[in-house]
């Protein structure tokens, strides 16, 4: 696994997304609301899941909060709502100082963030989130499970799928194609990598183009 996230820190979004499209034959990243709410930060880890759902009881999110306590260091933590709601926020400050205390790699959530001056001040930790609003969930909703599948930004993420994301987006990885779709990434960069530095040289797109057919 050290070696894949390795690897997946290498590679551009872009081409982690081109090469889900290719290996799964499906789409791999998240809608383009689900955006770095914090800084710039590129994350790379396994995902650790938790489900939210609709309640007028004031609870805890406890399931998110154990599993920031347990899930292994380097994972990332990644929060549905049932339903989608996003004028809530999810995270906050007390979260992010449980994850980056305990090492591991940004949040994605499908949901609000708050607390951002604090969040930048003390932790500069990366969170992708569909918004920034100052709402609780206590009375609105509550974690229902942990490590179960989840839909977020409109793809589904399962316990331990690789998330990649930096300031492109957001790309989920199946875990059993993880490792042919980084070789196909790495593929895909080195691919345009050679294409741009003939289409400077030549001083031509369309010569760059008729040689990769890429763009």
């Amino acid at each position: 696994m050290k070696e894949l996230i390795a690897g997946f820190q290498t590679v551009a979004v872009a081409s982690v997304a081109d090469a889900v499209d290719k290996v799964c034959g499906k789409r791999g990243y998240m809608h383009s609301s689900i955006k770095p709410r914090i800084n710039d930060k590129r994350v790379v880890g396994p995902a650790a899941t938790v489900l939210e759902a609709a309640t007028d009881e004031f609870l805890p999110p406890t399931h998110a909060l154990d599993l920031i306590d347990e899930a292994p260091a380097g994972s990332v933590i990644v929060i549905s709502i049932a339903g989608g709601e996003s004028e809530v926020a999810v995270w906050g400050g007390l979260m992010t100082a449980g994850a980056y205390a305990n090492g591991h790699a940004g949040a994605i959530l499908d949901g609000g963030v708050r607390d951002i001056p604090e969040i930048r001040r003390d932790y500069d930790f990366p969170v992708f989130a569909r918004s920034v609003s100052p709402g609780t969930t206590l009375g609105r909703y509550k974690t229902v499970a942990s490590q179960v599948p989840v839909e977020v930004g409109g793809i589904i993420v399962h316990p331990g799928d690789l998330i990649v994301a930096d300031i492109d987006g957001v790309v989920v990885v199946p875990k059993d194609k993880a490792a042919e779709v980084l070789a196909m990434a790495v593929e895909i960069d080195a691919r345009e990598l050679e294409q741009a530095k003939l289409i400077v040289a030549e001083k031509s797109l369309r010569k760059g183009l008729a040689k990769y057919g890429r763009i």
